[in-house]
Formats: structure tokens, sequence, C-alpha cells
């Protein structure tokens, strides 16, 4: 009888792909106590009282590594956070900020809430409350420990840290930058929003430009002929699925907690995602045949499985189940280390979590520095590279016969807006971290992509402590 690991801890198995990779690339095993260790953890309790009773909320924020300051990670609001899985999160934050080349060490935090249960003026008076005990402990700062959102938090929540942090320090004029993923109204930077969900496409565009790795997986080679399946359909899968209808590919299933919907002829993700809204659930779409049972849709024959949810999706117990090529994870986690052995075994590569859903940190990375520096990216130059290219454009008439049609003049005298620039940086950053991570797979002769990864972490994070001490 084949031993389950559906008990495995979240964090007992970051640890075992920490172990693997440090054993395969011969790293120090006293960095492997370093990276294992989370610098600190602080537990908050606080109560409040909701509709005339008295509730304690359980909260965690943990600081994995502050190597390089301000650490960062997300806020999540679910019943599910517990210290463990907080400790573990945290540390993939530091692990992704290394892989992506992003000056922040990591963390991760929670409160033991379901979110749905409150009203937003009760939401707004919890976050506040977190939020104040927080910076009284001197967790929260731009300089120090800077949150996003995570599940359960998004846009809203981040503005009422914002403005709690600044009722307690109105002197600190980088205060909106003591989270990310705010609202454009309050520091946020266009992109962000979508910034997961389009790192994992980048990453997965990344992945088709290298033919060489394509044969090793016998992978056709052609990006917009591949067949993908969705699990989870919030933000990073929505935005996913989004990033991957504009470049034609087709997804013939989508998934989220009431259920999935299949279509093998391909799902209109616009009219999806409209549904959503309307309706708040995918429940009931009828362009498709709906399905109670959500995990069934990690094991659809496709040519892209991208789980998109929470941890411990695919385990040992169902990993065989699984129908796909090639696997994107674009949650946290999503696939255990026995089951992941499983996979490699049958030759299915992996795109793992710490590198394919980093372009949130990355972005996140963006709007620090323009919350820092108190500029809107691309404002000194906008206007400067549009002038320069309409000189071009005059030029060219007054030497040619032919004039310059009107379609190419507007696509030559053009200047980069903020948004263009985020996007330009995301893929910047998923396609460099991708060859790195190639090459030292390739280099150690490294059996998976995740192992890799994990190895770039490990060797920044050794360089980083044994030259700054530890």
């Amino acid at each position: 009888m084949v031993e389950s690991d559906s008990k495995k801890t979240f964090r007992e198995n970051v640890e075992s792909y920490i172990d693997q990779a440090i054993d395969e690339l011969n790293i120090s095993e006293d960095i492997s106590k370093i990276v294992k260790a989370c610098r600190s953890v602080i537990q908050i309790k606080f109560p409040i009282k909701i509709k005339g009773k008295t509730e304690i909320i359980y909260g965690w924020r943990a600081i994995h590594s502050t190597h390089r300051l301000p650490s960062k990670g997300g806020l999540r609001y679910s019943q599910n956070v517990n210290q463990d899985e907080i400790e573990a999160l945290s540390a993939l934050m530091t692990f992704k900020s290394c892989i992506v080349d992003v000056p922040f060490g990591g963390a991760k935090g929670g409160l033991k809430i379901d979110p749905n249960k409150y009203s937003e003026e009760e939401l707004e008076f919890i976050t506040k409350k977190f939020t104040r005990e927080l910076t009284r402990r001197g967790s929260l700062s731009p300089s120090r420990d800077v949150p996003a959102p995570d599940v359960g938090t998004s846009q809203r929540e981040m503005a009422w840290i914002v403005d709690a942090y600044k009722s307690l320090h109105p002197e600190d004029i980088n205060y909106a930058a003591v989270v990310t993923g705010k609202p454009l109204e309050h520091g946020g930077i266009r992109g962000r929003l979508q910034a997961t969900g389009r790192g994992v496409h980048q990453s997965l565009k990344e992945f088709f430009r290298h033919n060489d790795e394509l044969k090793k997986y016998n992978i056709n080679k052609n990006f917009e002929d591949q067949i993908v399946t969705v699990q989870g359909f919030g933000n990073v899968g929505l935005n996913t699925c989004r990033a991957l209808t504009e470049d034609g590919i087709k997804i013939v299933c989508v998934s989220e907690k009431e259920g999935m919907i299949f279509n093998e002829k391909g799902i209109n993700i616009n009219n999806l995602i409209q549904f959503k809204e309307d309706n708040g659930s995918i429940t009931g779409f009828p362009d498709g045949t709906f399905d109670k049972d959500p995990f069934n849709s990690l094991f659809i024959k496709s040519d892209i499985l991208i789980p998109a949810a929470l941890e411990n999706a695919i385990v040992l117990d169902n990993v065989k189940k699984v129908n796909s090529k090639l696997i994107v994870e674009a949650a946290n986690g999503p696939i255990s280390f026995r089951a992941n052995k499983e996979l490699i075994k049958r030759n299915i590569p992996i795109l793992p979590d710490i590198y394919a859903n980093a372009g949130g940190v990355a972005v996140s990375y963006f709007e620090w520095i323009r919350n820092i520096s108190h500029i809107r990216l691309g404002r000194m130059n906008r206007r400067y590279e549009e002038n320069r290219g309409r000189d071009i454009v005059n030029v060219i008439n007054q030497i040619s016969d032919k004039k310059i049609s009107q379609k190419n003049v507007e696509t030559i005298v053009y200047g980069a807006k903020e948004e263009d620039i985020v996007n330009s940086g995301l893929e910047d950053t998923m396609r460099i971290a991708f060859q790195e991570i190639k090459d030292l797979k390739n280099k150690h002769k490294l059996s998976d992509y995740r192992t890799a990864a994990y190895g770039i972490a490990i060797k920044k994070l050794e360089k980083s402590y044994l030259e700054l001490g530890l």
C-alpha cells in the first residue's frame, strides 16, 4: 500500500524541497539550518466587539529573512491560517525575491477569520486594529516589513492599512510604501492587480522559447496550440486566464471552490469573467458542463495544468490521475514533495511556485519604488520619447518619396506609459529568472526546475549571509 502524504504539512514540504536542493548541489548543511529558520514570528490575539458580542481574533506575522529590507509578503484572511503555514509562506517569499532579483526579505501574515462573515465596516475595524497591533510592536513600516494582498484580502484592505499606519506615523512621508497592492488613488501602480497572473503567463511564454527544453519533455513547441486547464478562479487564476486568452490559448476547464466548468471546444473567458462579476460565482455558467467537485479539474486531459488555488492540491493519493504534459504552479505549494517526485518520474515538467508566481513580488517592488521616490514611472521620459519618435518620422518623410502611414506613425511616436513600463519590467524579470534556472539545472544535471530554483535562491542567500555575517 502506498503511504499517504496528505497529512504532511506545507512547511514540511517546503523543508523537503530545501533539503533536496542542498543535497543535489552540495551546499553546506549550515546554510540549510539558516534558510529553514524563521527569524521572528509575532502572534497577536486581540479582542473585538461585533454585534454586541466579543470575539478574540488570532493573527500572525512571520519574518523569515532580513538579509535585505524591507521584508515582503502577503496578508491573508482565512479560517485555515495557522503559524506553520505562515512560516512556510514567509520562506517562499524569501526564495521568490532571490529568484527574481528583488531586494526584499521574506515575510507573510494572516488572520484566522472568514472574511465573508463580516460586513465591510467590521472588516475595516479588524484590519485597522491588526495594523495598529503590528505597528506598535515595530513590525510594520516602509523600511522594515511591507504586506500585500493575498487570499481573502485585496486593494481595499491595503488602503485601510495605509490609513491606520499614517494615523500612527503622520511624520512618515513614505507612509504609502507601508503596503503594496493598493488602489491607484492611494499610491498603487497600474498592473499590480494583474501581476501574479501575468507573471504566470510570462513564465509559460519564456519556457516555450526554449526548444531544447521542450524536446526533453516531448512538448509541442507551438505555444498558441496548447490546451489549458486552470484550477482556481480568484485573482491569480482569473488574470492568468485573461492573459492566456489574449494570446489565443484555448482554456477547456476552469474551477473554483463551488465546482468546475468544462468545455472541450474552449471556454469564452471574457464571458466567464463577466458572469462571475454579475453572479459572484461560476456556478450556472451556460457555456460548458458543470461539475460540483472542483478537484476534478486537476485530472482533465490537457497540455498544461495550472493549479491556482491553495497548497497540497496534488498529493501522492491523486497524483496518478494527473493527465497533463506540463504543470505551472500559480498557487503556493499546490504539489506535495512526494507527488512532485512521482511527476518527475513521469517526465512531467513543473514550473515551480517560487518562480512562476513571483510576478506579484516583482511588481510590488516597482510599486514600492514608486512610493519611495514619489514619482510616477515614465513621468520624466514619456513625452521625450514621443518627441524623439516624431523627429524620426519627420526625417524619414523628408528623405523618402514614400510617406509613413498614420498607423506606423502612431507606433513610432509613442512614449511608454507607467503600465507599459511595469509590464516590460515584469516580462524582463520572468525571462531572465527562467534562463538562470534553466542554466543551473543543465549545468548540474538536476532532475527538475524546482530544485534549480531553490538552488539559485539558497546560493544567493548563502553569499549574502557569508558576506554580511550571520
